[in-house]
């Protein structure tokens, strides 16, 4: 298990700033690093909901959370395999998503993540250049693969504003487009 960087993690608070984000969700707990970054960015009375099918994970993670002085209210931790758990959360309800999961996973992961996120809330997945594997046709295996396609389906969504961010391993963000309701 590999922690985000320091860039992305930085990228992460920036996000969860600039969102003013009070409801968060991160799939893939990993020791709570990732998880750190969005907490400092997020308003004080935000929650981070993360989801991991490691229950050591989520123990390392709400241990780091106490270190850093986070209250313990302010993350939710839930076990599980995230295509499990996002069906039970509520749709519309939160202000970002982190996708830090199985990789062969990411393209559902955006389906769960644009019934979450609320219009004009982020959708960002970490390792979007694949230890730069992405960008060369030659590599086929199916992580790889699947990071490619994600790429390309953000890219041609009608209902995304995306980028791609040179750190780390590449954090690929996308901004569900708020789309006025007839009449407003």
């Amino acid at each position: 298990m590999v922690p985000i960087g320091q860039g992305g993690g930085a990228a992460l608070q920036f996000l969860a700033s600039a969102l003013e984000a009070r409801a968060v969700v991160e799939i893939g707990t990993g020791t709570g690093v990732s998880g750190l970054w969005l907490l400092r960015g997020m308003r004080a009375d935000g929650i981070l909901t993360t989801v991991d099918i490691e229950a050591e994970h989520q123990r390392l993670a709400k241990q780091s959370f106490a270190e850093a002085g986070i209250p313990s209210q302010r993350a939710r931790t839930i076990s599980g395999a995230a295509l499990d758990v996002l069906p039970r959360l509520t749709d519309g309800h939160y202000d970002l998503v982190f996708c830090d999961g199985d990789k062969r996973e990411y393209d559902a992961y955006l389906t769960e993540a644009l019934r979450l996120l609320r219009p004009g809330g982020v959708v960002a997945f970490d390792n979007a250049l694949w230890h730069d594997k992405v960008a060369d046709p030659a590599q086929r295996d199916e992580e790889t693969v699947t990071v490619r396609e994600l790429g390309k389906r953000v890219a041609e969504h009608d209902d995304l504003v995306a980028v791609l961010l040179p750190v780390g391993d590449g954090l690929l963000c996308a901004k569900k487009v708020w789309t006025p309701e007839v009449g407003e």
